[in-house]
């Protein structure tokens, strides 16, 4: 495949370019500092471009077969980014006609299972969601967005994301997160976007995602 990486300077970003060209796709990480991603491979294109430009990034996905994006702020100082450069995220790929999109967003964006631990519905939740208000509302409006174009879209929802090794293995589940799951690897969650970019059966559908 012929996959476009955004925000692929990010943890989870680096994960996805690494793991493309290792699965032999070709790739095109775009960047706004090369210099952040340490990557060579021969299948391995770094562009530099604004992502929040569409005219900008039409010709980064031109061709492509999908495209994923980890694109988001760990502060809610840097919140914007995620809805903004989806914004025009989406309008490249619809004016150059890609039809896969996959983006990585946050378990406390949406609704939690009602088999989830009272205990964790009602401490640690609400105070993870006051802690970074403004990262989730910014997720929220980028969800609401992706929601609503014309294109093959699959929305992820992990919980906390953690540097440990990959394990291979994660678990989904459509439309709320995991249950008393709250953490997965970045390599994982990696995994499991390109998994989905491959897997039609899965557009139009929100995922979440854990160890």
């Amino acid at each position: 495949m012929r996959i476009t990486v955004f925000g692929a300077t990010g943890g989870t970003g680096r994960q996805l370019v690494e793991q493309a060209v290792a699965a032999g796709h070709e790739v095109t990480a775009v960047v706004r500092d090369p210099g952040r991603l340490p990557i060579r491979h021969a299948q391995l294109e770094v562009a530099t471009a604004d992502v929040t430009d569409a005219a900008q990034l039409r010709p980064l996905v031109a061709g492509a077969d999908a495209a994923v994006s980890g694109l988001g702020s760990p502060t809610n100082k840097g919140a914007g980014i995620a809805s903004t450069g989806t914004h025009a995220i989406l309008r490249a790929l619809e004016a150059e006609g890609v039809e896969r999109f996959v983006a990585v967003s946050a378990a406390p964006v949406g609704d939690q299972p009602q088999d989830e631990s009272a205990l964790f519905r009602a401490t640690m939740l609400p105070m993870v969601r006051r802690a970074f208000k403004n990262v989730y509302a910014d997720l929220a409006v980028m969800e609401n967005e992706i929601r609503g174009s014309r294109l093959g879209w699959t929305i992820v929802r992990p919980p906390q994301l953690t540097d440990e090794p990959g394990t291979g293995t994660w678990q989904l589940r459509e439309g709320t997160a995991v249950p008393h799951r709250h953490r997965i690897t970045r390599a994982d969650l990696a995994g499991a976007v390109l998994a989905m970019a491959q897997d039609g059966s899965t557009a139009r559908k929100i995922y979440g995602v854990a160890n």
